[in-house]
This record gives C-alpha cells, sequence and structure tokens, in this order.
C-alpha cells in the first residue's frame, strides 16, 4: 500500500498542530483515491452513531448523488482512547443559507417518491440517531404501530432528563390512545395503501446548504429511515426552525398530501412532537414545550372527538 502525508491538518487546517490520521482512516481514503474529505469522530455510542450515519447518507446518495456528500466508510480507530469511530465523506464547499424552495422541495420530493424499503416495511437496514439519540427504527409494516414506538421512546429519554410532570404525561397518554389512531390509523384502512419512504430524518437549515461548486442544494447528517413521507416535514412545524408555509407548498405541488388529505396539517403536527422531544432531550429545560404538548393534545383530542361524533 502507498505511503500517504493525509493528515488531521489537512481535514481541519486550523487545528494548530499536524498529527498522523489513524491507519485505518488513511485506509479507507486509500480505497476511495480521495483526499479531501471530511471525517467525523464519536467516543460512546460512536459505533452506532457513525455506522448509522453512513448507511442513511449512502441509501440517500444511491437516489440523489448531488443531494448529499458522497459517503466513503466507516471504522473504527487503531489505536484510540477511548474507543472512537469515525465516518468519512466527500467535503463540499457549502455555504450556510436556506436553499430554494422549488428546487430543493422537487429533489426531496423525488427521493420519497422513488425510494423503495428493501423489507416493504417501515424502519432501517441499520440501528441509527437523531443527533446522539438512538431512534427505535425496527421493521413494521404499521405506521402507527411504529410512530407510537419511536415516540414513546423519545418521551422515556426525555423524562429520564427533565423529570416527571403528571399533566404533560396524561398529555401523552392522550396522544397515544386516541390522537394516534385517529390521525395515523386512517392512513392504512378503507384500502388505503400507504408506502414507506426514505427520509432525511433530521430535515432542518442546520443540516442544509447550497454547495457553492454548483448552487444546488445539499443535505447531510441525516437520520434516514423508512417512513411515512410527511413525517419529513414534521420538523419544519417547528417554532425555531426556517422551513416556511412556502416550502410546504412547493413540496405539496409535488407530492399531495396523503389520504384523509383533510388531516394533513394535524399530522405534520403530531410528528412534529418527536423532533420537539429531541430538542428537549438535547438541550434540557425546556418547559415551555412541555406546555405546548399539553395544549396540543387538549386541543387536537376534542377536535377529534367532536368529529367523531358529528359522523356517528
Amino acid at each position: 500500500m502507498a505511503q500517504t502525508q493525509s493528515s488531521i491538518k489537512e481535514v481541519i487546517p486550523d487545528i494548530g498542530g499536524n498529527f498522523s490520521l489513524d491507519e485505518n482512516v488513511i485506509a479507507a481514503e486509500q480505497l476511495t483515491g480521495r483526499f479531501d474529505l471530511v471525517i467525523q469522530c464519536a467516543t460512546e455510542g460512536g459505533r452506532i452513531m457513525m455506522e448509522g450515519e453512513f448507511n442513511s447518507m449512502s441509501e440517500l446518495y444511491k437516489l440523489a448523488p448531488t443531494f448529499v456528500p458522497q459517503p466513503h466508510a466507516w471504522g473504527k480507530f487503531q489505536l484510540a482512547d477511548p474507543v472512537t469511530h469515525f465516518f468519512l465523506c466527500d467535503f463540499l464547499d457549502m455555504e450556510k443559507q436556506m436553499p430554494e424552495p422549488t428546487s430543493f422541495c422537487a429533489r426531496l420530493a423525488e427521493i420519497h417518491q422513488n425510494s423503495v424499503s428493501p423489507t416493504g416495511k417501515f424502519g432501517f437496514i441499520v440501528p441509527n440517531c437523531h443527533g446522539k439519540i438512538l431512534q427505535s427504527n425496527d421493521w413494521n409494516s404499521d405506521w402507527a404501530s411504529f410512530f407510537t414506538k419511536l415516540l414513546l421512546s423519545f418521551l422515556r429519554l426525555e423524562l429520564d432528563i427533565n423529570g416527571p410532570w403528571k399533566e404533560y404525561e396524561q398529555a401523552f397518554e392522550t396522544i397515544v390512545a386516541t390522537v394516534i389512531p385517529q390521525l395515523l390509523g386512517p392512513l392504512q384502512t378503507d384500502g388505503r395503501i400507504l408506502k414507506p419512504c426514505l427520509v432525511h430524518g433530521d430535515l432542518w437549515e442546520e443540516n442544509a446548504a447550497i454547495d457553492l461548486s454548483t448552487g444546488d442544494p445539499v443535505v447531510f447528517d441525516a437520520s434516514a429511515f423508512y417512513a411515512h413521507n410527511e413525517y419529513e416535514l414534521g420538523t419544519w412545524r417547528r417554532q425555531e426552525v426556517k422551513f416556511g408555509r412556502t416550502y410546504f407548498i412547493q413540496y405539496f405541488r409535488n407530492m399531495p398530501p396523503s389520504e384523509p388529505a383533510e388531516q394533513w396539517d394535524d399530522r405534520i403536527r403530531l410528528y412534529s412532537l418527536k423532533f420537539n422531544l429531541a430538542h428537549m432531550i438535547g438541550w434540557p429545560g425546556a418547559p415551555f414545550v412541555r406546555e405546548e404538548y399539553v395544549s396540543f393534545s387538549v386541543l387536537l383530542s376534542s377536535r377529534l372527538m367532536n368529529a367523531e361524533s358529528i359522523t356517528t
């Protein structure tokens, strides 16, 4: 194997030193023939994070090779203490700005439309993480059941971090018992078939940019799995996120809401709860978000029960 001068200094030029790369990283670079790569590293839980991101980005790259940096390898450092894993992908010269809505949403919808779950079910090929949070993604043919399990796994972790609150936990009981069955159940009843679509899984402005060499939008830091395509838009409903009304309009021009179409906004509000939970896990002490959950569950449960009484 040929020798290489590749070093951490080349990957992070302002680090203030010149340190030899681990042999496993060098081997991975030599296999690709590329040295203009980005390296991400993780220690605790690093294997799942790095393997998960590699597979997430690989699945997206197969469908849209100009929409994501090309992933190359993931592995384990030979000499690192503590045990450290890495993920290598192409370096892109990017500018952090909001992508133009029309082309961005068309490309996103194309991924959703063209993706095919390898099992025909909702889930993913390997365990992966939303940020640092392990997300439940075991294969399941029932979307309402899959999302319930995913949501509750995040809720349990959030309660461990931020502490119990009776009214808040009761709100979640209502969401699981009433809201999810009435909003997600109809997607797969009355002869409706819901296609599992590959989603990025954490698509907000911090994970999107413009490739300066092409002018095209790119996305990264994926936590992908096969889901209801509208789940992708759940994070756009969070107050802090800049993907607003224009992006919804453009997306639905390419991929209209699932039936029952009149429930699309409530479904996306429901999906946004998972992303809010992730925020509260990552940034503890956000009680205002908990209060939103309580208000949401009361409002939506009341509306759904009233609609049910009108139709019966």
